[in-house]
């Protein structure tokens, strides 16, 4: 099993920014994907950003375009932790954000049910 423990969020005015923080802890793979979704009031689950790790393959990233240039995906191995830098904050990008995490693949998932793990979830919520 794998728990997974988001930090971090909050409230900040919109331009601003905040580093969300993914602690991973339990069965661990030098081979893994971790994902960072949002879900807003009344809408459904939405792929943010998504890193897969091997320990052949240099650490591949995708984003969703509405954050691509905004928001950075990154890792410390050594830590088990997971970031997501947020940048250029709208009020649009509240929501409850999500990490999640997939010990059975070697690409990225933009895709939900393609992850075995999530995390409870942070708030973020940007002000205009």
């Amino acid at each position: 099993q794998v728990q997974l423990v988001e930090s971090g969020g909050g409230l900040v005015q919109a331009g601003g920014s905040l580093r969300l923080s993914c602690a991973a802890s339990g069965r661990s793979s030098s081979t893994y994907v971790m994902g960072w979704f949002r879900q807003a009031p009344g809408k459904e689950r939405e792929f943010v950003a998504t890193m897969a790790w091997s320990a052949i393959y240099t650490a591949t990233a995708e984003y969703a375009d509405s954050v691509k240039g905004r928001f950075t995906i990154s890792g410390d191995n050594a830590k088990n932790t997971v970031f997501l830098q947020m940048n250029s904050l709208k009020p649009e990008d509240t929501a409850v954000y999500y990490c999640a995490k997939s010990l059975s693949s070697r690409s990225t998932l933009r895709w939900a049910h393609e992850y075995e793990y999530w995390g409870q979830g942070t708030q973020v919520t940007v002000s205009s």
